[in-house]
């Protein structure tokens, strides 16, 4: 192991129960959301994890489509897996709800926007964005990513990540609203390609797709040469997440 001397000794015995006594039950913490989610989700496969604003109301068209896509998806026998709060994510799992599959939320405390919609068969309480984020990836057999904010740009390229690293297998990633997302592939093919920092190749790891008949169509047709569950491989690697 390389040594430094840039890092000072502690000079406070008594810090060592403050506030580093404090982060390592905070990665306790961590852990014990990992543990409960996973025993909670293992028997959920095969599962889509759909994304979107929690700023769009019913009543909206984005909203409308992602409910049809996710009643789709349920009655094709996937479970659907949301951020459990309003907006998109309860039009998400309110279509599932009403499917015959089970409708998922990844609910997390926020002090604002984020509550718990009533449209969950399981619903899992996360204080962590980081535990809730690995369950979005590691228990989904697509993406599917309508309109959104940060939040849905976040997960959206962090699954892009995983997948051009092979951190995680290749998954389906679908983007719904062509309106919305015709700039974000633009951008990516003309800036991230054209400077040279991915790919032209990575761009094809994502899809624009608006029909919600034709969605389903595309994550069967994905998976028409081998199953959904991960090969022992893929499960190896995704443990490396």
């Amino acid at each position: 192991m390389i040594q430094t001397d840039k890092i000072p000794e502690l000079i406070d015995p008594q810090s060592m129960y403050s506030t580093n006594g404090q982060e390592a039950w905070r990665v306790l913490g961590i852990m014990a959301e990992f543990a409960v989610a996973t025993e909670r989700l293992r028997g959920m496969r095969p599962a889509v994890s759909m994304f979107g604003s929690a700023r769009i109301k019913a009543g909206h068209p984005y909203y409308e489509k992602a409910e049809r896509i996710a009643r789709l998806l349920s009655d094709a026998g996937f479970s659907v897996i949301s951020g459990g709060g309003p907006g998109m994510m309860e039009a998400a799992n309110r279509g599932a709800f009403a499917g015959r599959s089970p409708a998922i939320g990844l609910n997390i405390m926020l002090p604002h926007e984020q509550t718990g919609n009533q449209y969950q068969d399981v619903g899992i309480n996360f204080r962590y964005f980081f535990a809730r984020k690995m369950m979005f990836v590691r228990f989904a057999s697509a993406y599917v990513v309508l309109p959104g904010g940060f939040g849905t740009l976040d997960e959206l390229t962090e699954c892009l990540t995983l997948v051009q690293t092979g951190k995680t297998r290749r998954i389906p990633i679908i983007l719904v609203g062509q309106p919305f997302w015709t700039g974000f592939i633009a951008w990516v093919r003309d800036a991230l390609v054209g400077e040279g920092t991915i790919a032209a190749e990575d761009v094809d790891l994502m899809r624009i797709i608006d029909d919600p008949d034709q969605i389903v169509e595309a994550i069967f047709e994905f998976y028409e040469n081998r199953g959904f569950q991960p090969t022992r491989e893929e499960r190896e690697r995704m443990l490396n997440l």
